[in-house]
């Protein structure tokens, strides 16, 4: 049994949160090349060699050294202005583990989008981490779609750096793996920078999301706000770990973070933990984080003008996730991700 995900601060072991206990998981030692890859650009750079620089945080020290080893995609992304790239890596009978190192130099205005989809039935396994490194005055959007079948496993680790006047907004769309742990890290260095992350999940059958985000704020006047949206069904089960740390230096400063988790059965389970650590003044953080069943209210207006219990859940849930797919500018994306909801919620 692995345990892994560890929140950066340990709470009582009886709430259950502080890592993730997963038994019969392994990862290979040696893959041939992971070739379904499609990469769309303009003026990007990509090359095949990047950084085994080790991370701060990080799943497991085992899987990050898995990566640095075995990985059988690497990418080195340097971004011009104003780029466009697109990477999706299709799962299939002949490609069904992923080992990936993915970082991404931006220097500029860009929008990245990094896809996960499953062609087969079989069960698939992605362990990768994507690292990002925002230098002075560049504005970086990236979006991770995560649309796995349902017997596979995600492993995700994604580390940020931010200097000055820079900023970095992220889109998560976790759907998809029997299990799916993600660990986020942002070290915001510079003054007058800003993370922005937002996030939906789904979860279904037995189906497990392990969140664990933590930004540090460092610069003046640095901001970060997250934004967390899911919904469970079934036996589907979700643990949240939100650690916004305001580290000394990083004076007049915001840190916000919120998570709604809805359950849409009576055997779904949430459990969350937002913190907010400090060790400088002038500084202003919030959290909040709630889950709860379906508007009742909501669910019988809908119902009563002629739209079935599962069609009126689909609306629901898209709605209390349309704000953040609409902030994604692929529509080919959203198209996917939309008829993902409906194919979950059926």
């Amino acid at each position: 049994m692995e345990e892994i995900n560890f929140s950066p601060v340990l709470t009582a072991r009886n709430f259950g949160i502080n890592s993730i206990k997963l038994d019969n998981i392994s990862i290979q030692d040696t893959l041939k090349e992971f070739k379904n890859i499609r990469i769309e650009k303009n003026n990007a750079i990509v090359d095949k060699d990047n950084s085994n620089k080790k991370l701060t945080y990080g799943i497991d020290e085992k899987f990050e050294e898995n990566i640095y080893k075995n990985a059988n995609s690497k990418l080195r992304i340097k971004t011009g202005n104003n780029d466009q790239i697109k990477i999706i890596y299709d799962f299939d009978d002949e490609n069904l583990q992923l080992i990936s190192n993915i970082e991404i130099i931006a220097n500029s205005n860009a929008d990245v989008i990094i896809e996960y989809k499953s062609n087969t039935d079989k069960p698939c396994l992605h362990n990768g981490i994507i690292r990002t490194i925002a230098n002075e005055n560049a504005n970086i959007r990236i979006t991770v779609v995560n649309l796995l079948n349902n017997l596979s496993d995600n492993f995700e680790s994604i580390e940020n750096e931010l200097y000055d006047n820079s900023n970095v907004e992220y889109t998560i769309v976790d759907f998809g793996g029997k299990n799916s742990v993600s660990n986020y890290y942002t070290n915001i260095i510079g003054n007058n920078s800003d993370n922005v992350l937002k996030t939906i999940y789904l979860g279904a059958k037995d189906e497990l999301k392990d969140l664990n985000y933590i930004v540090e704020l460092r610069g003046k006047k640095s901001n970060v706000d997250i934004d967390v949206q899911g919904a469970l069904k079934d036996n589907s089960k979700k643990n949240f770990k939100g650690t916004i740390d305001f580290k000394q230096g990083c004076k007049k400063s915001k840190g916000n973070e919120n998570e709604y988790c809805m359950l849409l059965s009576n055997e779904a389970k949430a459990i969350a933990l937002p913190m907010l650590l400090c060790t400088e003044h002038e500084v202003e953080g919030n959290h909040s984080t709630a889950s709860g069943k379906v508007d009742k209210s909501a669910l019988f207006y809908l119902m009563s003008r002629g739209i079935s219990y599962t069609e009126a859940i689909k609306l629901i849930v898209k709605a209390r996730f349309n704000k953040i797919i609409d902030a994604i500018k692929d529509e080919n994306v959203k198209d996917e991700i939309l008829e993902e909801i409906d194919k979950i919620l059926n």
